[in-house]
């Protein structure tokens, strides 16, 4: 708290942002610059929302600091790292270059590299019959990326979302791309380029990451795309580590808004938000404000508004699926896992990212029982290993292993979470456990963060980690937009254009949408 809450109250503010979550903190920058009067009010007592720092083993290993739920940079938007001055501010991020590697349970095994010579000597090996198809299926990625965000001031995710007219002009006759970014499933995305079993088995998880969609479902493939297509550090596609953790993204952004002027209030519940007024606080207190922008999730953003929200609005924001099926374990390790079909406890898999895979049949099967409220057999593991980048987010001779996977309920037919926790922390490690020889020893101890409690513990609605899915018929024009019907009320989460992920861009596009209308006195 920077002040008292009567003291904060008795200001005159230009503007209040709901939530000081890494968008919310974005947009209170260039609000600020632009000399605005800004107070971002936070419930919590950490800034920064699904992307912040915490010590999740706080009694057994204090020190130990991950983000409880995002864990790599990749969308984080170039022309954001830049105007925040994030560089300067402390910010280094280590490409994972190393890519995807994949065990599978016959022995054999992929490395996936990022870097093109080398992925395609390993898919040449691995795989001899699909190099050429392993190339088509990566040119039209990059076919649809730079047409759609070119490096520049022509990427589309800056401003307003394109239409579907402006889309269709930049695709042209490729049909390819467009199958790519409204039709396939990542089935037929990967059945399209490659034969090899293994090989499509690979890269399915890549197009349902967050979504509660199968890989079979129409327009997965869209989420492949979304997740490779961006440009940090000049490198197309690339993912890597921030060091400190994700967290710290949130922590420079929130630096950046309070030198502009802003002011940050952690602490702080929003209970309402009267269009045009005021927010009316947990305690009851009301801060006055023209314009308010909601970091929140647009089902908390429509249940803040009550009875003065739009019935179309609330309609269309109801209308856009926002139950979570994804598990996040942070784990503390003794030693990194040591995989059957590559042996070793320190070996360049460790330093990209990795998949557990699942047959077809099993992807089919998990999703169904997650569907149902049950378990499946087997869940699809992605892991990272922050601490192999960077030492100072653990002690010394231990290791942590952030763990992302799917599909669990966001219900559970029979029982409840809380009783059910070590049953889902059982079931994600012997997933894993399938392929790795060291597991059950390796393992000091694990956090197990399911939807209810992604929901509760960083207050996404249904624990869905993008603020509702980002299928085709969800992004684009089709999202939510920064502006609503509500009388200086804007949006500016991972609900608005571009999307979810940690991409801040979100949070600025709202921003120039607040400070566009105020110019033009069509708001606020």
């Amino acid at each position: 708290m920077p002040a008292p809450v009567r003291e904060l109250a008795a200001r005159p503010w230009d503007m209040i942002v709901v939530g000081a979550g890494h968008n919310g903190l974005a947009c209170a920058v260039y609000l600020a610059r632009a000399g605005k009067r800004v107070l971002v009010l936070e419930s919590r007592a950490r800034v920064g929302g699904a992307c912040t720092i915490e010590e999740p083993f706080p009694k057994t290993h204090p020190g130990v600091r991950m983000s409880p739920c995002a864990y790599l940079a990749g969308l984080l938007h170039p022309l954001v790292v830049e105007e925040l001055g994030l560089p300067k501010r402390g910010f280094h991020w280590t490409p994972a270059v190393n890519g995807l590697f994949v065990p599978f349970l016959d022995g054999t095994s992929v490395q996936l590299w990022d870097d093109d010579a080398a992925c395609e000597a390993e898919v040449r090996r691995f795989a001899p019959g699909d190099v050429q198809g392993w190339r088509a299926m990566n040119e039209v990625l990059g076919r649809l990326r730079e047409r759609l965000r070119p490096a520049g001031d022509g990427d589309c995710w800056i401003g307003d979302a394109p239409s579907a007219e402006e889309i269709d002009e930049r695709l042209g006759a490729d049909e390819e791309a467009r199958k790519l970014l409204y039709e396939w499933s990542m089935a037929e995305f990967v059945g399209n380029y490659l034969c090899d079993e293994r090989l499509q088995n690979a890269y399915l998880g890549q197009g349902v990451i967050g979504t509660n969609a199968s890989p079979f479902d129409k327009g997965t493939a869209s989420i492949r795309f979304h997740h490779a297509s961006g440009r940090l550090g000049g490198m197309p596609g690339m993912w890597g580590y921030v060091r400190g953790g994700m967290g710290m993204v949130s922590f420079y952004f929130c630096d950046a808004a309070r030198e502009a002027g802003a002011v940050v209030a952690s602490g702080v519940g929003v209970a309402e938000i009267v269009p045009g007024e005021c927010v009316v606080l947990e305690g009851g207190e009301r801060i006055a404000a023209p314009v308010v922008v909601s970091n929140a999730d647009p089902r908390v953003t429509l249940r803040l508004l009550g009875g003065a929200a739009d019935a179309a609005w609330k309609a269309r924001v109801e209308s856009v699926p926002i139950e979570g099926c994804t598990v996040k374990l942070n784990v503390l390790l003794g030693e990194l896992p040591n995989f059957k079909a590559r042996p070793g406890l320190h070996d360049p898999h460790h330093y990209g990212q990795i998949n557990v895979p699942l047959t077809k049949a099993e992807w089919k099967a998990g999703f169904a029982a997650a569907r149902r409220g049950e378990l499946p057999e087997y869940l699809w593991c992605e892991l990272y290993f922050q601490s192999v980048h960077d030492r100072s987010v653990v002690t010394e001779g231990l290791h942590t292993m952030s763990v992302f996977a799917q599909y669990v309920p966001y219900k559970f037919a029979q029982g409840s979470w809380e009783p059910r926790r070590d049953e889902v922390r059982r079931l994600a490690l012997g997933s894993l456990g399938r392929f790795c020889s060291n597991i059950e020893t390796a393992v000091v101890d694990a956090q197990v963060l399911g939807p209810p409690d992604i929901e509760e513990k960083v207050g996404l609605t249904g624990g869905h980690i993008f603020q509702g899915e980002c299928l085709p018929p969800y992004m684009w024009s089709r999202r939510l937009t920064a502006r609503t019907p509500m009388e200086g009320v804007y949006l500016c989460g991972a609900c608005t254009h571009p999307g979810g992920s940690v991409i801040g861009l979100n949070g600025r596009n709202a921003a120039m949408a607040v400070l566009k209308d105020l110019e033009s006195g069509a708001r606020g």
